[in-house]
């Protein structure tokens, strides 16, 4: 991985983009921010702020049920937001994508929803060693009540699935596989298209954490012929609060309602409700409306960069930041993957995670310090947690050598 210093290629116009995200120009105890921390939650471009601000101002009013023009207008805006996702990720028509509050929903609303339709008592769901908690709290939850019980995949010191084991895993008491696309903690890039032939091969449906992945990644549910895809905004440069969940209509139409009340139904009598059509059956009440035209919003700024611009840029400073990072003695890479995103967790022989990350914040660096929401990893690799260093395409090399030199000198301050 190695890449010398004059091999730092800026494929993007790094002053003018940075411009379009002005939480970047603030300070952070007195220093220049250098922010690391993206795939806990990625910053707003001034678009994406620029479109809350109107639809509150000038379009507001609640969706599908007004005749009114104010209430159509929102509801156009909102309905528009869901086409644009839908051909964002290449979904074959835009019923198979709900709005949901992000990733962790969208997962519990499969595990629920579909756990309660599918899986009987001895049934199995394959997940794996990388799960951030919220693709294994709710299959513990539904496997609990269903009488089912948790496989897990396992994974290589250096955070690959060990792909000799699918064949044994995917036995015939399987019922759903969810896998993360890209991890977290690790970066790893999972061989999601796969998996998915393999699970396909055997009858079985595959769910996937997108939340990673759709930051970085160009996704094309329909290439990858994924059954479930779920990924939330606020990682993906649009607001909090908001998320999708891509469904198969075959099995979305086989699924109950994942919460009841207004907007979910065709008919209401004290004897017996039936259900709205989708994707309306599995999004109960009002919704986060500005939520969703500010996901849009999201959409439209990636797209105006590109996902290969955006792979090339992370990609250099990926490898420029494993470089330099290596060269700091006692300093290990956790998550070593031939195949990764831009997300580099790391501990430093004899210190504490948090230690590092205390002493970076006071040089004006914002990097995630602990288990990332994967103590079962963590456990596995037999370690507290980690320093995660994680990098959008608003970041720079310079951020980078800010990084470096912040950990030098945490390292002889805490030595």
């Amino acid at each position: 991985m190695a890449v010398a210093v004059h091999e730092k290629k800026q494929v993007l116009d790094m002053a003018a983009l940075r411009k379009d995200f002005p939480i970047l120009e603030r300070p952070m105890n007195g220093r220049p921010m250098v922010f690391l921390d993206s795939a806990a939650s990625s910053q707003k471009p001034i678009s994406v702020l620029q479109t809350l601000d109107h639809y509150y101002r000038h379009t507001h009013a609640n969706v599908h049920r007004g005749v009114y023009q104010l209430s159509q207008e929102a509801t156009d805006a909102f309905e528009a937001a869901r086409r644009t996702i839908a051909r964002f990720i290449h979904a074959p028509t835009d019923k198979e994508v709900l709005f949901v509050r992000g990733t962790t929903e969208g997962i519990n609303l499969v595990a629920s929803s579909y756990g309660r339709s599918f899986l009987q008592p001895g049934d199995e769901i394959l997940i794996s060693t990388m799960e951030h908690h919220s693709n294994i709290v709710p299959w513990q939850m539904i496997a609990e009540q269903m009488g089912a019980r948790i496989k897990v995949w396992p994974i290589t010191p250096a955070g690959e699935l060990i792909w000799e084991a699918a064949d044994e895993l995917m036995g015939p008491k399987v019922k759903i596989v969810a896998i993360t696309h890209i991890s977290n903690a690790l970066g790893t890039i999972n061989p999601v298209k796969d998996i998915i032939e393999l699970a396909h091969s055997r009858g079985i449906p595959v769910l996937l954490d997108g939340a990673q992945a759709i930051p970085h990644l160009k996704v094309d549910v329909q290439a990858l012929d994924v059954d479930f895809y779920t990924f939330s905004g606020h990682k993906m440069f649009g607001p909090t609060g908001i998320g999708i969940l891509y469904g198969k209509e075959k099995w979305l139409d086989q699924m109950p309602p994942y919460h009841g009340g207004g907007e979910m139904i065709e008919r209401v009598t004290f004897e017996k409700t039936t259900y709205n059509e989708l994707p309306h059956k599995f999004e109960a009440g009002t919704p986060d409306i500005s939520g969703a035209v500010g996901l849009a919003a999201a959409v439209d700024y990636m797209e105006s960069i590109g996902h290969e611009a955006i792979g090339q840029h992370e990609h250099a400073l990926l490898e420029y930041a494993t470089e330099q990072l290596l060269g700091i003695d006692g300093l290990r890479i956790i998550g070593t993957a031939a195949q990764k995103a831009s997300v580099i967790s790391f501990m430093v022989e004899g210190l504490h995670p948090y230690d590092i990350g205390a002493l970076l914040d006071k040089m004006g660096i914002a990097v995630r310090t602990g288990h990332h929401c994967t103590q079962p990893l963590m456990d596995w690799y037999g370690i507290p947690g980690t320093v995660r260093a994680s990098f959008a395409f608003y970041n720079s090399f310079e951020d980078v050598e800010r990084l470096v030199e912040g950990v030098k000198r945490a390292v002889q301050m805490l030595a």
